[in-house]
């Protein structure tokens, strides 16, 4: 080594220092940092110093060729053998670690090593005949499908969790000692004090073992004696592995839990941290800015997203096939993209969320409205779905729970939470006893997870007021528990058929009883056959004690109530107005009144944003095999459905804006081509632009008032793209450049 120069392993010592990079032992994760900055190295991203080959020169001991004494013969019953110790080697350098090489070498097919990770190794010596076998457990296996279906744990808590699975690599019974029963003897007590053992020398506890049986030589007699499982077979793959070696045939795969909450220990998805930022990005390049801190391995799924959703936005509501705009290798590509098991819901979401976030700042009270909606895949089941409706066997899919912020003025900046589940189909029925089942085992606990996403929102927005506004399904006690002397606020309509309790007093008597505090006249928009009509609403505020249920315990919960209900020729109507909302947030005067009613007003935008994912991004029609891909393509939907309705939204409420904000340079040239027989040399204006995008999609624009729905906008958004292209390759075909 140049003098002067640090060697690899110095580096990769500072590196953790500099990081306070340790494992849960508090030691430098020093091995794992020198792999960091090899690979570095090779991609030619940094320079290290050459490695010192004499590092390398260490003396190797040949077990095969020690002097030592032979195995026992030894042929009794277990209780004849004495004690049985389990010795731990702490040493490489030790008399047992010679002795368990020794061993691995002369009797075992798979010899002595090398291990992979952490590790802990076992001689099993008997009190009276000496050494009669030995152990080795080891790092699991990265990944197996029986194992990880066993397991039933995600994508995101298998790379949090691996580490609390240990694989049993090594075990040896001398051949020479032939006693009944000894095997499952000796497993069973290296189960019972592996746990500390590892906890002592890594600093954290596993939670489950596995090991591999080769069925051509051993029938698993042993582990199935000592309660193992069997959960499958390996795959044996016919191609050589990444260091050349060829599987030699399928292992049968066994698995021993170290306790009762294995499964629950090793299926908690980590926390994923909210930065609440986007990637800066070049101006118009959304699909960067909804998706670019997304946290991928490798990069090259990172590109591949940025493609798909490029596609599904340019042709929402087509199939795959017809997205990938007919190519072959494009389709596949995008199929594998979906199935690839570090490609999830969560983590495709989680950038746009961050966006959303950065987009709430600056705004002083943003509403994040949450609803629930059913996607039904009975035509075409994945697997992995389960009922959407009360009747068993019918109706088949996923159920969908999300949540959108959206401004006061009614602009949707995004989706702050999403839960995506299917339902099993043995808890059909399960709503004759949601009396008696806590709240983390009924569906309602969607509401407390959609608060807690508003929460952290909150967190990173400390100058916005969050309120978290749901429907009458929200309507339940602990919410509002939840919410009580929280920054994040509540507003919710209140169930009549719950016949809610305030102070003894059913909640709509005694709302009818307050004054009317005054009456606010509101523009009911068309739909379906119901014309659009001008409603007249008497206004009735309180603050109130909301009581807690007959059979749970807890304390009242003081919330305030706004009554309104629609009075005149309104009345009349087959649906008047009769909202009775309940809030956290102070209402003490009539305009404070009329606000909560305008805010909850608001919450009909995700019943819009539900129908453009239905009926524009036709999310019911993917064709996918299985309930996960069909999860990471439904979160592709879900951003580019948002997209259509924000530009359907805030073409409406910020016309000053310019269209440059919202479309690229081609985009805007060929829209004012298209609508004025003129290219334009500036940018239109955001409202003009989104009306010309409409008109495309057919809108008729029959008022001064009206605007293009998300059904036109989505269906313009289909047209542009190829009027784009068109322009594109003219000017190519005829060698001249795009732009003014």
């Amino acid at each position: 080594m140049t003098a002067g120069v640090a060697s690899r392993r110095a580096l990769s010592l500072q590196v953790c220092a500099w990081m306070d990079w340790r494992s849960p032992n508090g030691r430098f994760k020093e091995v794992s940092c020198r792999k960091v900055l090899g690979a570095l190295h090779r991609r030619g991203l940094i320079a290290l110093p050459p490695a010192d080959p004499s590092r390398f020169r260490r003396r190797r001991s040949r077990p095969s060729e020690e002097a030592a004494p032979p195995p026992p013969e030894v042929s009794c019953t277990l209780e004849e053998l004495g004690e049985i110790r389990i010795i731990p080697v702490t040493s490489r350098y030790s008399r047992a670690s010679r002795t368990w090489n020794m061993l691995m070498a002369r009797h075992h097919y798979l010899g002595k090593g090398p291990l992979c990770g952490a590790q802990i190794r076992y001689v099993v010596e008997s009190e009276r005949y000496g050494v009669v076998g030995a152990l080795a457990f080891s790092a699991a296996q990265w990944r197996m499908k029986a194992r990880d279906t066993h397991i039933g744990w995600s994508e995101a808590a298998r790379r949090a969790n691996l580490h609390r699975v240990v694989c049993n690599s090594r075990f040896l019974i001398v051949p020479t000692v032939r006693v009944r029963n000894l095997a499952s003897y000796v497993l069973s007590r290296v189960m019972a004090q592996l746990g500390d053992d590892w906890a002592a020398r890594y600093g954290y506890r596993p939670v489950l073992v596995e090991s591999f049986v080769d069925p051509r030589r051993y029938a698993g007699t042993s582990y199935r004696a000592a309660n193992w499982e069997e959960v499958g077979q390996t795959k044996a793959r016919a191609t050589p592995y990444s260091n050349g070696k060829v599987a030699d045939g399928r292992k049968d795969i066994y698995v021993y839990p170290l306790g009762t909450r294995w499964r629950e220990v090793l299926c908690t998805e980590p926390e994923v941290a909210l930065c609440g930022t986007a990637r800066p990005t070049t101006r118009g390049d959304w699909i960067e800015e909804e998706f670019g801190t997304v946290r991928f391995p490798d990069e090259r799924l990172r590109r591949r997203l940025y493609t798909v959703a490029g596609d599904f936005f340019e042709q929402p509501g087509e199939l795959i096939p017809q997205a990938s705009k007919g190519s072959a290798a494009r389709t596949k590509a995008a199929y594998r993209f979906f199935s690839n098991p570090t490609v999830d819901m969560q983590t495709l979401l989680v950038p746009h969320i961050e966006a959303t976030i950065g987009r709430m700042r600056g705004h002083g009270v943003i509403l994040a409205v949450q609803d629930t909606s059913t996607l039904n895949y009975t035509a075409h089941a994945p697997e992995g779905t389960g009922p959407i409706s009360r009747s068993p066997g019918k109706a088949v899919g996923l159920v969908l729970h999300d949540t959108m912020a959206i401004t006061p003025e009614g602009v949707p900046l995004g989706l702050l939470n999403v839960q995506c589940w299917a339902r099993d189909p043995k808890d059909v029925g399960k709503k004759a006893r949601r009396h008696q089942l806590p709240i983390e085992e009924k569906e309602s606990k969607k509401w407390l997870v959609s608060y807690r996403a508003a929460k952290e929102a909150q967190r990173l927005c400390p100058g916005t007021m969050v309120v978290s506004v749901g429907d009458r399904e929200a309507d339940i006690y602990e919410l509002f528990e939840e919410a009580r002397g929280e920054q994040t606020r509540v507003l919710v309509r209140a169930e009549r058929t719950r016949w809610r309790k305030v102070e003894q007093t059913e909640l709509w008597e005694r709302m009818r009883g307050e004054p009317i505090a005054g009456e606010m006249t509101v523009r009911v928009p068309r739909r379906g056959s119901r014309a659009a009509r001008e409603a007249r609403i008497e206004v009735r505020h309180a603050k109130v004690k909301l009581m807690p249920p007959k059979a749970r315990a807890g304390d009242p919960v003081e919330v305030w109530a706004v009554y309104g209900r629609e009075v005149g020729q309104g009345a009349q109507v087959s649906e008047p107005i009769d909202w009775m909302l309940l809030t956290t947030v102070e209402t003490e005067s009539f305009e404070a009144a009329c606000e909560r009613l305008g805010w909850y007003s608001r919450r009909w935008g995700i019943e819009v944003y539900h129908r453009t994912m239905k009926s524009g991004c036709r999310i019911e029609d993917r064709r996918l095999d299985d309930a996960e891909s069909l999860q990471a393509c439904l979160a592709i939907d879900l951003v580019v459905g948002w997209r259509v309705y924000w530009l359907t939204m805030v073409g409406r409420e910020r016309p000053g804006m310019g269209s440059d904000h919202l479309l690229n340079d081609d985009e805007w040239r060929v829209l004012s081509a298209w609508a004025t027989g003129t290219m334009a040399t500036t940018p239109p204006g955001a409202q003009e632009a989104m009306r010309w995008v409409g008109k495309l999609g057919g809108w008729l624009a029959r008022g001064r008032d009206d605007n293009p729905g998300t059904t036109c906008m989505w269906r313009g958004l289909v047209r542009l793209p190829s009027m784009v292209e068109g322009y594109v390759l003219a000017l190519q075909i005829h060698g001249i450049r795009a732009g003014p």
